[in-house]
């Protein structure tokens, strides 16, 4: 793999830790004297930090506007934030909240300097312009331990409805300039959202670690994550959920799976997200947790029948050994322990049906139709997306 050669993109400035937080003011600073401010809901002013974020901005004269985003971003509000400040001189951005306010602060980010609105550069939408890379200096600060948008070069867009779409904005030069993670921010937290978006990032470990664009580097940000993500995950849900090391090893999971994700790519989970995600409104890591193990166990499968799929059947292996926590010989006893793990996780910890997020039965074949994921091991036919989706329906 190393003769063949390979890349890697920039990333960003990481700073690492609890209490890094409070460094944000000081780093706006360093591009300019005005910043924008996105943030998700209410927990970050319910917290106190966001007045706290505040005063820091003043006593290091950088005036702080404010704007809130709910929920997954749409061309709509991104272009709302937009038109709202596109005139008055923004310096940088900064994101602090889930993947999808990162998202969407990103998304911001990268059209104040553009005339056309944001759908005019989503990736395969008609009449898809390619972006010039030109944005305002951004800065991500992740509450969640679940995308790693705070180190991809891409914003997640989407529109809810039959029509619907989940498609990327997308540019190397989109990789935010600083990424702030401090795992005191993720303390607060709810289960749920701690469980969702822990399986969105062991999806995208996984998915990069397995996948055909795969380097020797992005298999050791990803086999790193994967370790981290063994010892802290379950302890997030539960009794650890207030343990700022126990949600460092969350946080530094989510942060190399994005590194991962950028390098290598994602596979068929990840297909579903965009086919399925467009459909229904259904938190990313929650899809990511309801298919990955039957997505998991297709993919398994496919590849034992193959002539060549060894070497992925081998991580596979390996990955089930970390995950188990069990030692096990031979390369099937280790792919068997991964789809035990993954299916115990899965029952024990109660992940919901697509169904109860209003996907219609009539909606499965369209949604097969249109799943691609040109970086997954290996080629699923019809047959087995099929079963993907109708065993989680």
């Amino acid at each position: 793999m190393i003769g063949s050669g390979f890349s890697f993109l920039r990333q960003p400035r990481v700073l690492f830790g609890p209490g890094r937080i409070d460094e944000l003011p000081g780093l706006a600073s360093l591009f300019g004297k005005r910043m924008l401010l996105v943030t998700g809901g209410r927990s970050l002013e319910e917290s106190g930090m966001l007045q706290r974020l505040l005063g820091l901005c003043a006593g290091h004269g950088v005036r702080c506007d404010h704007a809130r985003v709910t929920g997954e971003p749409s061309p709509e509000v991104v272009d709302g934030i937009v038109e709202r400040f596109r005139a008055v001189g923004i310096a940088v951005v900064a994101g602090v909240g889930g993947g999808s306010v990162i998202d969407a602060a990103k998304a911001v980010s990268a059209m104040l300097l553009q005339e056309a609105p944001v759908e005019r550069f989503i990736e395969g939408r008609e009449g898809f312009l390619v972006h010039d890379g030109r944005k305002v200096p951004f800065i991500a600060a992740p509450t969640t331990a679940g995308t790693g948008s705070e180190a991809t070069s891409n914003a997640v867009i989407s529109r809810i409805g039959r029509d619907g779409f989940k498609r990327s904005l997308r540019h190397d030069a989109f990789v935010p300039d600083i990424a702030l993670v401090d795992p005191v921010l993720h303390c607060s937290a709810p289960r749920n959202l701690t469980l969702s978006s822990g399986m969105d990032a062991l999806t995208q470990l996984l998915e990069a670690y397995l996948s055909p664009s795969a380097s020797p580097l992005s298999d050791c940000m990803a086999w790193s994550g994967l370790e981290y993500f063994a010892r802290s995950f379950l302890p997030a849900c539960g009794e650890g959920s207030d343990d700022v090391e126990v949600r460092a090893g969350m946080a530094y999971a989510a942060l190399v799976s994005g590194i991962a994700l950028a390098n290598a790519g994602l596979g068929i989970v990840h297909g579903f997200a965009s086919s399925i995600g467009g459909r229904i409104d259904i938190p990313h890591g929650e899809l990511c947790a309801t298919l990955l193990y039957t997505a998991t166990r297709e993919n398994i499968s496919a590849l034992q029948e193959s002539d060549q799929g060894e070497a992925f059947l081998e991580k596979f292996s390996r990955a089930g050994c970390l995950l188990s926590g069990r030692s096990v010989a031979g390369t099937a006893a280790g792919c068997e322990a991964l789809l035990e793990q993954l299916e115990l996780w899965q029952e024990q910890l109660g992940f919901r049906r697509l169904r109860e997020f209003g996907l219609e039965r009539a909606e499965i074949e369209p949604v097969v139709a249109a799943t691609r994921a040109k970086n997954n091991p290996v080629d699923l036919d019809n047959s087995a997306l099929k079963t993907i989706v109708e065993e989680r329906w």
